[in-house]
């Protein structure tokens, strides 16, 4: 049976860029004290973007918490009090360079449910229009062309770790071949 766990304190312990993170002390059921470490976090978005063809635009990227290049759909961090298909759209622009007639709501995901706040809403993007990328100072990426069922295939196969990336394509895939 679950556990319904009442915060008796808070304390921020740090207070970073992008993350915020908390010391609470809650009381359980039976009466026992606990500790929780909670990172607060503003959530993103991730895009899933089609063109006509079903191909899919992923961007490649280094991962310094993985030291690695993943490949990814087009992902950003919300502002705080920022809707998500605002958000959604700016990064398909800046990440991309394209702009999409149709933005469909796919769901959101919690990636770390134990001590993160975070929430990620997922979108598939289609009748896209093409300018120039906009990327962030700092931000370097290159888009990457392929089609949705190799995407499909690599997200089924693990050759794709991210996990919005993972959900969003299977998502996106199954809703249009379900």
């Amino acid at each position: 049976m679950y556990s319904k766990e009442r915060k008796i304190t808070s304390e921020q312990v740090y207070d970073g860029v992008v993350v915020k993170l908390f010391s609470d002390q809650v009381e359980l059921d039976n009466g026992y004290k606990a500790t929780r470490e909670v990172i607060h976090h503003p959530g993103g978005v991730c895009v899933v973007a089609l063109d006509e063809n079903e191909n899919v635009f992923m961007v490649e990227q280094f991962r310094y918490p993985f030291d690695t290049v993943l490949t990814e759909v087009p992902a950003g961090k919300l502002e705080y009090g920022e809707q998500p298909e605002v958000c959604g759209r700016r990064e398909l622009k800046e990440e991309v360079g394209a702009e999409a007639q149709n933005f469909e709501y796919l769901g959101c995901l919690y990636p770390t449910v134990a001590y993160d706040t975070e929430k990620i809403h997922m979108y598939l993007a289609t009748g896209l229009t093409f300018s120039s990328q906009h990327l962030d100072e700092g931000e370097f990426l290159d888009v990457k062309k392929m089609p949705l069922k190799q995407a499909f295939d690599m997200a089924m196969n693990g050759d794709l770790p991210d996990a919005k990336t993972q959900l969003a394509i299977i998502k996106a895939y199954l809703k249009l071949h379900g």
